[in-house]
């Protein structure tokens, strides 16, 4: 699961892949590639090596269709992010609350 998420966040941690991955979510549709990539300003090529880390991490799938490839975004993934953050949420709900606590008793 370590490493699922590492993936995730590798994937997410560059602008440009986010742009990428938040332009696929809004359109809730299967994109053609040459589609994406003629909303960013870098080569096909570029946006393509994007598409693949996004897709290793498992935000989008890429599928054939004759002669066009195209992508659509699954943020499901994503789901193992928010489980992970939800530890540290915990953590410091709780360390507030008890930081709270104890100037409530020491005034």
């Amino acid at each position: 699961m370590q490493d699922k998420i590492t993936e995730i966040l590798k994937a997410i941690a560059d602008p440009t892949r986010r742009e990428i991955f938040h332009a696929l979510v809004i359109a809730a549709t299967a994109l053609p590639i040459t589609q994406v990539s003629s909303q960013f300003d870098i080569s096909r090529q570029g946006v393509t090596k994007h598409l693949k880390t996004l897709e290793n991490a498992g935000l989008i799938q890429i599928s054939s269709k004759g002669r066009e490839r195209f992508c659509t975004a699954d943020a499901t993934p994503l789901l193992e992010i928010s489980k992970w953050l939800k530890f540290y949420e915990k953590f410091w709900d709780d360390t507030l609350s008890n930081l709270g606590s104890y100037l409530d008793q020491n005034p």
